[in-house]
Order: structure tokens, then sequence, then C-alpha cells
């Protein structure tokens, strides 16, 4: 069996980084650790908020902006209206990330109707803050589904 991937943190739950191809880390929880032949491979989730940047318009769904690091200018306009809600904008590995303390949603407001099984397009994000970069309207919003990161453990380190 490999190596025990480095554990920080100051809760009961580790902490792993975990590094892309471009040197740009996300600092992650460690859920689960899983031997598998021969290697061990970690199930993380993010410690800092991951969220989606999308494109907004009147007349269409919005439109999913991927990879969120080609949008440089609506990403500095987005550090610029998180600052103001006392959040920072954390362009790591993997995803991007919300730095700060967001308020709790209404449980009321995320309540579905169990019943309500033909909403093919149920909601799946939460909009956390929209801007205007050029006269185009653009979100960031959080996922409503755990977002789960799966990282080969290597010489104990992610990747």
């Amino acid at each position: 069996m490999s190596e025990q991937p480095p554990i920080s943190g100051s809760g009961d739950v580790p902490t792993v980084h975990v590094k892309d191809g471009q040197g740009q880390e996300l600092l992650c929880f460690l859920e689960q650790l899983i031997p598998l032949d021969g290697n061990d491979y970690a199930l993380l989730t993010p410690v800092d908020t991951p969220v989606c940047l999308f494109r907004l318009s009147d007349d269409d769904e919005p439109e999913l902006i991927e990879p969120a690091s080609a949008s440089e200018p609506v990403l500095s306009t987005a550090e610029v209206v998180l600052q103001e809600h006392e959040l920072s904008l954390v362009r790591s590995a993997v995803t991007l990330t919300v730095a700060g303390e967001l308020d709790e949603p209404d449980p009321e407001e995320l309540d579905v109707d169990a019943d309500d099984d033909d909403d093919d397009d149920a909601e799946t994000y939460e909009l956390l803050v929209s801007f205007l970069v050029a006269e185009q309207e653009y979100g960031l919003y959080i996922p409503l589904d755990p977002f789960f990161v799966v990282a080969r453990m290597e010489n104990g380190h992610a990747q």
C-alpha cells in the first residue's frame, strides 16, 4: 500500500491539496481513501464553495462557460463584485471556488416537490451573483448537488 496523504487541517476532517497540470491547487477535504490495483485514490470535496460561470440571456437558458479560465475579463469583474460581498474568487485546480462566509440558503426555497418527477430541468444551481461585462450579463452559480473530486494519490500528493 502506498504512503498516506499528508494530513492537515484543524478539524476532524483531513485536508489535501490537489494539483493540476498547470500547477494550480485546490484545497479539499479528504472524504474517502480507496486503494485499487496498487494505487490509492481519494474522494475529495473542496473546502471553499465551488462555482460555475454562466452567460445569461433573456431569451435562452443560461449558458455554462467552460473553461471559465478562458474568460479573463469576466472573471476580473466577478472578483470585484464578490469583494463587495466580502467574498473572493479563487482560480483553483479543477473548478472556480469562492472563499468567504456565504449566507445559508433558505431551506423553504430549496424544498423541491418530491412528486414532481416530470421536471427534467430541475434547479441544479443557485445564483450567487450576477454582473454585466460589455453589456452582456453573467452569473456565478453554486451547484446544489455535491461537488466531488477524484484524485490519484502519488507520493502523498493528490493529482
